[in-house]
């Protein structure tokens, strides 16, 4: 009986076939079924049932795969703690980003903490919300780095920063002689919103109305992006307003700052936080992670204030 055997008898469990938990091992079909085979054949049990479609897990596998998740997971534990004695950080850390973090985090993360921190590969994915909450469950990535609170009591949150809310206009329009803003005084037949998925979604509608659809629905055309680049140009193009958050404005130029409008307090803003599935033992590669995210980050992002407004995100599809 090998770690392998295990790990490979587990994402097979997940996932109820042979095809989809050998990609996802990074093995061959055959390799995967061989190993299974012979994890099997020393137990003396079956522990799947091949003859079903997709595969399933027979009873007595059941039991047997619950016990493999634990004794992996006390595997991984032994190997933190050799690290944590000898003073390394190394290995292999899938970490998924959510679109509307990834832009402004990622490329000087991935920079920075490589320099740092030379014996970790970072494998790094961009996923929506509710993907990430999926790839955690099924162990398929260490953690995620998103808009929190989730309120799931089988993922754990690690809270870092808390990005404000601004609002981007077209040049000339009327509210941008205000030097500050209320949520109020934003058009809600006239903004741009990201497509459905998008946890920012949530939280703008939060934000402003729960009439934007109905209201958006006078325009003689409905488009919603995946992309927050996008929704500026369309501001820019086509007049209205969006809601960014406040690092995608980082790199504007002083032309562009000109069409940027904070709101008054309650300042919205949400929680940025990396989370983890409720059995993860990596901290010493999470907390240098968390380290090198605060360094990219103004430090007024880092505490939070009282005359700020975390914005929520249940309502999105998790």
């Amino acid at each position: 009986m090998t770690i392998i055997q295990l790990e490979y008898a587990v994402a097979l469990a997940t996932y109820k076939s042979f095809v989809a938990a050998a990609e996802k091992s990074f093995v061959t079909q055959p390799t995967l079924s061989l190993q299974i085979q012979k994890l099997e054949e020393e137990l003396g049990v079956k522990i799947f049932d091949r003859s079903r479609h997709p595969i399933e897990i027979t009873a007595m596998g059941k039991v047997i795969i619950e016990q493999i998740k634990k004794t992996l997971e006390e595997f991984e534990r032994i190997q933190e703690l050799i690290q944590q004695q000898q003073n390394v950080i190394a290995g292999t850390f899938r970490l998924a980003v959510i679109p509307t973090i990834a832009p402004n985090i990622l490329p000087a993360l991935l920079e920075s903490y490589s320099k740092a921190n030379p014996g970790v590969k970072l494998d790094v994915s961009e996923l929506e919300t509710h993907r990430i909450i999926s790839a955690l469950r099924n162990n398929e990535i260490d953690a995620g780095l998103l808009s929190t609170p989730l309120e799931h009591k089988d993922i754990k949150e690690y809270p870092l920063f808390y990005e404000p809310f601004v609002a981007y206009f077209k040049e000339g329009d009327p509210l941008l002689s205000k030097r500050m803003i209320d949520a109020g005084d934003v058009e809600l037949d006239k903004i741009w919103l990201l497509n459905e998925g998008h946890c920012m979604r949530n939280q703008i509608l939060d934000l402003c109305s729960d009439q934007v659809q109905r209201l958006q629905a006078k325009r003689p055309y409905r488009y919603e992006s995946s992309n927050v680049e996008t929704l500026r140009r369309m501001v820019d193009r086509n007049g209205g307003v969006t809601v960014l958050p406040e690092l995608s404005a980082s790199d504007f130029d002083e032309d562009r700052l000109e069409l940027v409008r904070y709101f008054n307090d309650p300042e919205p803003v949400r929680e940025i936080s990396l989370v983890t599935n409720d059995h993860f033992v990596h901290f010493t590669i999470l907390q240098s992670i968390m380290d090198e995210i605060l360094k990219l980050v103004p430090e007024k992002m880092r505490v939070q204030k009282k005359n700020r407004k975390v914005l929520r995100i249940q309502s999105a599809r998790l």
